[in-house]
């Protein structure tokens, strides 16, 4: 079905240097379907209904059976009633006219009202949503299955401005070396294009470090009219109308959102907090190469205090660790973590490893953990370390690279295993657990791999300068 008309969003050009920017074109034909919507009307019961629910007005009916409901809509496009039923007292239906013929809804109530996934405050706002989604997928149906085909994305934003960002990843062949990918980027300037250009949009003479990163999407309700930014089509219905990046700001349909390249730059705005953070998003969103708490904490640790004692293995006073926290979320790589705030290395070796246990997703990723496992318990060891090297490949570039800066760190504290007493194998205990994690919660699962998690650490200290 071919669209009726477009309407452009006003933009301007890129400097001189750039070429000539062309706005996209917004796709009027959903959003004027649902301007043709049929209009919801209630039909008012005329006399008290008995033990009416609180949370039910003059629409419902009591109860009342389907012929009977079919006989009071009348015909009428968009008209509605609720009802109880007749055969399940106390479950109650949404009775509503469209595309001539009686529809009927088992409705539920659980401080907001429902028939499927969307909630709504009232009534009146799920019965307008549903008409408007009736409507523009019976009108629709062969457009929308269609939308995906020939997306903007291919040719503005992102795509047009991250080309050479994007080409050139840090996920490399186990052939290549894995080492960061810094790129120099030419200056764009952008003065009014919309928000998924300039999301897109690079600041002067700045090093992007080009790790892929998926996009955090989640459902959102837009307050007015919206467009995807995926198929330039309106997003229809009054809620939920489709999911937004909650890293980088990207609204698109649920359904475009599957086709979407894993090219997410996350916006340090939508960032509130270091810990706790995705590692690819920290390391997006402040465009480093490593989270900066893990370069900030191994600076520090490495100026004053590698001779220390149990290092890693002594623990820091929680209160202080947990200011060392508050002070990288609050003030990102201007936090003060020198020997005059912080006497004591083993806050800051404590705040390190806090950071690694608050990862959502472990420096060694859930998706890793059984193949490091299984790699482990390999006795053979030039076949366990091959093993290890291979499964390394499979890490996130962002991971794999804070993984290798840990590594060539810890192995530097053996060094001086003279003075601090830790070598690998200890290390190896006080890291595994805190590195990698099971993917299910299960306290016999991690209690049984607590030999392996440490022999893997130990394995990557030992011969970090063969494995990265």
């Amino acid at each position: 079905m071919a669209a009726s008309s477009n309407s452009s969003l006003s933009g301007s050009s890129v400097s001189s240097d750039a070429e000539e920017y062309q706005p996209p074109i917004w796709k009027s034909y959903l959003y004027q379907l649902q301007q043709e919507a049929p209009r919801p009307k209630r039909i008012i019961c005329p006399r008290e209904v008995e033990n009416r629910p609180k949370y039910y007005g003059r629409e419902f009916h009591g109860i009342i059976s389907r012929e009977q409901a079919d006989e009071l809509l009348g015909g009428v496009e968009g008209a509605y009633i609720l009802r109880e039923s007749q055969r399940q007292p106390g479950c109650y239906t949404l009775a509503l006219r469209f595309g001539n013929q009686t529809l009927n809804y088992r409705l539920f109530h659980d401080g907001k009202h429902f028939v499927g996934e969307k909630r709504f405050e009232s009534i009146h706002d799920l019965v307008t949503d549903g008409l408007i989604t009736l409507y523009i997928e019976t009108k629709a149906a062969e457009y929308i299955s269609k939308m995906t085909t020939n997306p903007i994305y291919e040719h503005i934003g992102y795509a047009t401005l991250l080309r050479e960002k994007v080409s050139r990843r840090l996920s490399r062949s186990k052939n290549e070396p894995r080492k960061a990918n810094v790129t120099n980027e030419e200056h764009t300037s952008v003065e009014k294009i919309s928000s998924l250009v300039r999301r897109a949009a690079l600041t002067h003479n700045d090093n992007h470090f080009n790790y892929e990163k998926t996009h955090n999407f989640k459902v959102h309700t837009f307050r007015g009219p919206h467009w995807c930014e995926y198929c330039a089509n309106f997003m229809w219905g009054l809620i939920a109308q489709g999911v937004r990046c909650s890293d980088c700001g990207l609204n698109v349909h649920k359904q475009c959102s599957k086709h979407v390249p894993n090219d997410c730059q996350p916006d340090l705005k939508r960032i509130k907090k270091v810990y706790c953070c995705d590692l690819t998003t920290l390391v997006k969103a402040h465009n480093t190469q490593r989270p900066m708490v893990v370069d900030i904490c191994i600076r520090e640790i490495e100026a004053r205090g590698l001779k220390s004692e149990g290092l890693y293995r002594v623990s820091g006073f929680t209160e202080h660790i947990e200011d060392v926290k508050m002070a990288f979320d609050r003030d990102g790589e201007k936090a003060d973590i020198s020997a005059s705030i912080y006497p004591d290395i083993n806050i800051i070796t404590g705040a390190l490893k806090l950071y690694f246990r608050d990862l959502p997703i472990p420096l060694i990723t859930y998706d890793t953990y059984s193949k490091f496992i299984e790699a482990a318990k390999i006795s053979n060891a030039d076949e366990r370390l091959e093993a290890v090297h291979e499964v390394l490949l499979l890490l996130p570039p962002a991971h794999y690279e804070t993984l290798r800066y840990l590594m060539i760190h810890l192995k530097k504290v053996t060094m001086n295993e003279k003075d601090n007493l830790m070598n690998a194998e200890n290390l190896g205990i006080v890291f595994g657990p805190t590195l990698m994690r099971p993917p299910e919660d299960s306290t016999l699962t991690t209690l049984h791999d607590m030999r392996y998690q440490k022999l893997i650490v130990q394995i990557l200290i030992e011969n970090e300068d063969v494995l990265f």
